[in-house]
């Protein structure tokens, strides 16, 4: 990823400072779980939540290779901050893709002048959310599970089935409507302040303009939205692997050591993490080009887009569990000293990766390597995607 112009730098210097200061908290924190509501009030004062919003909307107008690069910085020493920052930039760009031309500025414009923080109640595998009309107005009703971001959020992406419907539709919802409920109830092993649990809905009511209706929703462009999900994720797990590694490094460093096997082991690690580093670069490269295009990206663009972010993802969720995992090896028993934190770059990692089995990516990518071709134009099979 090339970052060159100043703003670019002095975004990322902002992002490397609260890095810092989270990673002073983050081992206990993790063991903690619950809502990092200090930190995400440190960065609704950072600017960043407006980092790829549009200039003509009064965002900062930045790449998404500056926004992908700070995930990763984030990552680095706090994959929780860095799951709720890159998807709160996931559900931000949800109407530009879904919705028409009005609900894209719209919601730009608000989230903007209001400082939204988003999350999500979106997961497409959960259809226990229902979407009715009376004839005047529309309801919601049911539970959202994985619903990443939602604690302590203004805005949230919602997908509902309408009564009777097969097809959901996605509907932008304010946190605090009458009826919402986010419960409190992620309990899981990792990624323990991401507030990923579940959100219910209890006659909920809908306006018509918030339900995003775009004419394009089946266009190469709106499908790109499942491919910056995996792209984010991407980036949070190279985080989360380049941090286990530093911090490996920096522990084996002080008791300074010849024996093969250690050398062997981190000389692999770092080739191996090099070459999944270069890998995301380059999708995400690709897809800052795909994204330039907009409407016009045709379903040619949008494939090889696909192929290198799946790419990616397989050989990022491979090399992370390895890293995550070997550190244990090379540091030794006191590796498993709680004051360390050591586990929760395994644990973060591989809560992560279940989100989305790369079985399925490699096997479509196996399809296409062989037989030149991929299901209905699509690479990718969605699993708990946000």
């Amino acid at each position: 990823m090339q970052l060159t112009s100043r703003e670019s730098q002095n975004y990322i210097a902002v992002s490397a400072d609260l890095a810092q200061e989270f990673a002073r908290t983050a081992i206990e924190r993790d063991k903690k779980g619950g809502t990092p509501k200090y930190e995400r009030t440190r960065l609704r004062q950072s600017g960043l939540l407006k980092l790829i919003i549009p200039k003509e909307y009064g965002g900062l107008g930045e790449s998404w290779s500056t926004a992908l690069t700070i995930i990763r910085e984030f990552a680095y020493v706090d994959s929780s901050i860095a799951h709720l920052l890159g998807y709160h930039y996931l559900q931000v760009i949800t109407p530009h893709l879904y919705g028409t031309s009005e609900q894209k500025q719209n919601y730009y414009l608000w989230t903007v002048e209001n400082n939204w923080f988003w999350g999500n109640a979106l997961n497409p595998r959960d259809n226990r959310l229902v979407l009715t009309y009376d004839g005047e107005n529309y309801w919601l009703n049911g539970t959202k599970s994985f619903c990443s971001g939602s604690s302590d959020s203004d805005m949230l992406t919602v997908s509902a089935f309408p009564e009777g419907k097969s097809q959901p539709v996605v509907i932008a919802v304010p946190t605090r409507s009458h009826g919402v409920t986010v419960n409190h109830d992620w309990d899981n092993i990792g990624q323990r302040q991401t507030d990923s649990g579940s959100v219910s809905f209890s006659n909920v009511r809908v306006k018509k303009s918030e339900i995003l209706a775009s004419e394009f929703r089946s266009s190469p462009f709106a499908s790109l939205r499942i491919y910056i999900s995996h792209l984010v994720r991407v980036n949070i797990l190279l985080g989360i692997a380049l941090g286990a590694f530093e911090q490996a490094k920096q522990y084996t460093s002080t008791n300074q050591t010849t024996d093969a096997y250690i050398l062997h082991s981190y000389g692999k690690l770092w080739t191996e993490l090099s070459a999944v580093t270069y890998l995301t670069n380059q999708a995400a490269d690709k897809f800052e080009i795909a994204w330039s295009k907009g409407i016009e990206l045709q379903e040619v663009e949008f494939g090889e887009i696909a192929l290198a972010i799946s790419a990616a993802s397989v050989l990022t969720t491979k090399v992370g569990l390895e890293v995550t995992s070997q550190i244990f090896e090379l540091v030794g028993v006191e590796a498993t000293a709680k004051q360390y934190g050591f586990d929760r770059y395994w644990r973060n990692l591989r809560t992560l990766t279940l989100h989305d089995p790369v079985t399925y990516k490699t096997r479509e990518i196996g399809k296409w390597v062989l037989n030149g071709e991929w299901d209905d134009g699509r690479v990718g099979s969605a699993h708990h995607t946000k």
